[in-house]
């Protein structure tokens, strides 16, 4: 299965030289060039494969147990990716560019996604650890369960698996975040693209709910503190959902534009690509790289944030890839 670094969040971003290889978490405080605005050494390239142009109807697997709360930001940031109705910069102004990104007949990914569909796996059918297969066997009960099952949309369906703080994923927290994929026939009938998230809050909030908790195993303490191992603020007050979010965003990004892994990625190897969001991880504003986030907003409680979203919602959400600029990108940019 295709290994990603997908929003592996880091205190700074990876020097151009390593951007097509793994990284580790022994490397990830030794980088310290600021690829914000640079482009040198990126070959992102277009593979010749579909992008999701369609509208996407989007279904959440809420596998565990879930805060009521966390799944309402959630709920609130998918909302967000194509609601007109927030003040700028949006999440769906951040969406836009990920939406530069085109298939061969030229059809741009689209900026229509839909809701459409939430199945509550809290009996956790397949055990409290899954590996990156078995996420594929979750997607297979949720679209099969009797009398409620999802439906199973091989036209433009896109299946989101969250697991709660409890669950434990393979390699969660050691290599990755999150990661995409597309499902295998004969596990889940057809062949549908598919990301998975997990909740980081108790398991590692310092290494994917990055920057608002500091690695423990950094060595190093954090530039500024707002007590404990925190170093800015949740926006909407939780560690574990708003970091969340920001690798939700990340993966949603990377599945539009290479849903079958032969799309926009950089590299040669289809099987560990560089996508658009991990060219740009760890930045989240102007200036970003280097152990820094860049220039993000800050309310009256020194939450840090980038967008807006509905009901009043901010998000941290981590800038991508922009084609056209060549350069990472989000719309806070100060240029």
């Amino acid at each position: 299965m295709l290994k990603h670094r997908c929003q592996f969040l880091c205190v700074c971003c990876f020097c151009f030289v390593t951007l097509a290889l793994s990284w580790s978490q022994n490397k990830q405080f030794d980088q310290v060039m600021n690829y914000e605005g640079s482009s040198d050494l990126v070959d992102l390239q277009y593979h010749m494969g579909p992008v999701l142009a369609s509208p996407i109807k989007l279904y959440i697997i809420w596998y565990g147990h879930w805060n009521p709360t966390q799944q309402a930001t959630i709920r609130d940031f998918l909302y967000s990716l194509s609601s007109s109705s927030s003040s700028y910069p949006s999440v769906s102004d951040w969406w836009r560019t990920v939406r530069l990104y085109t298939d061969q007949t030229g059809s741009n990914i689209t900026g229509n996604i839909v809701l459409s569909g939430e199945f509550y796996d809290s009996k956790y059918s397949h055990g409290g650890y899954l590996s990156r297969l078995a996420v594929q066997s979750v997607i297979k009960t949720a679209v099969t369960a009797y009398p409620r099952a999802l439906p199973l949309n091989p036209h433009n369906g896109l299946y989101l698996v969250l697991t709660s703080p409890d669950v434990r994923v393979q390699d969660f927290c050691r290599a990755v975040c999150g990661f995409h994929y597309f499902t295998f026939p004969n596990i889940v009938g057809v062949t549908v693209p598919y990301a998975w998230v997990g909740h980081s809050g108790t398991q590692c909030p310092g290494v994917c709910a990055y920057p608002f908790a500091w690695p423990n195993y950094s060595g190093k303490p954090p530039p500024s503190t707002n007590g404990g191992n925190n170093i800015m603020r949740a926006p909407n007050g939780d560690v574990g959902a708003d970091g969340m979010i920001s690798v939700i965003a990340h993966e949603l990004a990377e599945v539009s534009s290479n849903p079958l892994v032969n799309a926009w990625y950089a590299g040669d190897d289809p099987t560990a690509p560089t996508e658009i969001a991990d060219l740009c991880v760890g930045v989240y504003g102007t200036g970003g790289g280097g152990g820094y986030v860049g220039k993000v907003y800050k309310d009256s409680w020194g939450s840090g944030y980038n967008v807006n979203g509905v009901k009043g919602r901010r998000f941290l959400v981590q800038w991508v890839w922009n084609p056209v600029k060549k350069r990472c990108f989000g719309p806070n940019a100060a240029d």
